[in-house]
């Protein structure tokens, strides 16, 4: 177990010092900013929907390693499914964040398993996925609960 926890650790400190799809995207057709009021997290996610299939998604963000590295993590999951899928993915991982339970098809995203154990963090871990779902649904600005 000790294993994994140290596997899931470098799989974060790799996303957040060096997140996937970081910078603005050309072309995009869906823009949305969430913020974290109760750590200052920040971040401003896009994506271009073709068809029914997000062809990218990319996000800029100011925030801590597991937000950023969840951002990255998520961005990565989603690309290339449609809406629905990706707002299907978007509720099993906040169940992972509820119950620290991680269903296998989660691949990568079980590496923030472990932040359903403090629950100041979990807030920074659903911050990117929150902001997709506000995005996908048309629902404002994303900002986490408190």
């Amino acid at each position: 177990m000790d294993a994994l926890k140290t596997l899931y650790k470098q799989v974060i400190l790799e996303h957040s010092r060096h997140p996937r799809n970081y910078g603005d995207l050309p072309g995009a057709t869906h823009t949305e900013g969430g913020h974290n009021p109760s750590c200052g997290d920040q971040l401003q996610l896009q994506l271009k929907l073709e068809g029914d299939h997000l062809q990218a998604v990319q996000f800029t963000a100011k925030g801590c390693a597991i937000s950023t590295a969840s951002a990255s993590l998520m961005t990565q999951a989603v690309k290339g499914r449609t809406p629905a899928e990706a707002l299907d993915l978007a509720e099993r991982f906040r169940q992972m964040l509820r119950t620290g339970d991680a269903p296998a098809d989660l691949g990568d995203l079980a590496a923030l398993q472990g932040v359903s154990a403090l629950a100041t963090r979990t807030k920074c871990a659903s911050l990117p996925w929150q902001t997709l779902e506000v995005m996908l649904k048309g629902e404002g600005r994303a900002t986490t609960e408190d």
